[in-house]
């Protein structure tokens, strides 16, 4: 027992050492700042979104607005960002076309403050779909309020334990591709979605499982890394047990698997008698360090994305040079058996090559 906690410490302190030679050597890095010369500064926010649309776009249009005047460049807005309902008709009722006036009201505000926005994920109906399920959709918003980049959760959770049985695909339509990474002041942003289940009424004993879906495949944020992702965005509503347990332990690994900065814009507190949401919205670094975070309640934190971090954890720990692909596979996107995905997965191998 002495000898395995003697090694545990050695190694602990060991990773200490490492980790301050790494980062004393690299270029300065703050964990809050108010300006920077390259464009890189990036807020990541917190809110607690309810069934009031109004009142919810108000919060975030005053976070954005902080966010642009402490120097800001990409504002990351957690899932659900719309609303959180409180009932499966209401969440149906409340859903709008992508170019409804949610989306509309937050791309003129783009504009109006020369910000990019991400907003994590909106409740998107379309048209086309006569089944009465809707998108779970990320949309990217540039400076001049055009929609650029659009990612619709891809994982839908269905699960049967005992008697229970839960299908998101009830009331969710799975997206079909992984779309490349958008180019932004901040760097190039792959988008994803942590899956919270917007219709959440559910037998409690099956809420851990529900609220962190896309997070928890690494296949998805390495085929984001390989079509040159610099950072991965996991906007979330992470129930409280679930978060306590692995919100920053799964952060922190993609972050360092991928050697990608993770922006984790998310949800917190009280929604509604029946939902809160666990927060702690953060910034994490290739290194693994997380470099920003937000406290308890509506806020901010801002970060600065270092490239010049990224591409010294990239030299320093060269895991793109050595992947054993021979071994155990090329792991790309292959999200369904029809031509199309096998199409979109050509698309990204193509892709890869020049990477």
């Amino acid at each position: 027992m002495a000898v395995s906690a003697i090694s545990l410490r050695a190694r602990a302190k060991l990773h200490e050492l490492l980790a301050r030679s790494f980062l004393s050597s690299s270029a300065s890095r703050k964990m809050f700042s108010s300006s920077t010369s390259n464009g890189n500064l990036v807020a990541v926010c917190q809110v607690t979104s309810t069934s009031d649309k109004a009142a919810n776009f108000e919060t975030c249009s005053a976070l954005i607005h902080k966010a642009q005047e402490r120097g800001a460049k990409v504002v990351f807005l957690p899932e659900a960002v719309d609303f959180i309902a409180e009932k499966k008709a209401q969440a149906y009722e409340l859903a709008e076309p992508l170019d409804g006036p949610i989306v509309t009201q937050y791309k003129e505000l783009a504009k109006k403050l020369g910000v990019w926005l991400s907003l994590g994920s909106v409740h998107v109906k379309d048209p086309k779909e006569a089944s009465n399920r809707i998108y779970n959709m990320h949309v990217i918003i540039n400076s001049t309020g055009d929609t650029i980049g659009t990612y619709s959760k891809v994982h839908l959770f269905d699960v049967a334990v005992g008697t229970v049985r839960s299908r998101e695909s009830d009331y969710t339509v799975a997206g079909s591709a992984i779309p490349t990474p958008v180019a932004t002041p901040a760097g190039k942003v792959g988008l994803g979605i942590i899956s919270f289940l917007v219709f959440f009424f559910c037998i409690v004993s099956l809420t851990l499982s529900l609220h962190c879906y896309d997070l928890r495949f690494p296949e998805f944020s390495l085929s984001l890394a390989k079509m040159g992702a610099e950072i991965l965005t996991y906007p979330s509503a992470f129930t409280v047990p679930t978060g306590m347990a692995h919100w920053e332990a799964m952060m922190r690994a993609r972050a360092i698997e991928n050697q990608c900065y993770v922006v984790s814009a998310a949800q917190v507190g009280q929604h509604n008698a029946k939902r809160s949401s666990y927060g702690h919205a953060l910034v994490v670094d290739p290194w693994g360090c997380v470099v920003a975070q937000c406290s308890d309640g509506i806020g901010l934190a801002l970060a600065e994305i270092n490239h010049d971090l990224l591409k010294k954890a990239r030299r320093a720990i060269p895991v793109w040079d050595h992947r054993r692909t021979d071994l155990y596979g090329n792991l790309s996107p292959c999200w369904d058996s029809k031509d199309k995905g096998k199409y979109w997965q050509l698309l990204v191998l193509i892709r890869a090559l020049y990477l």
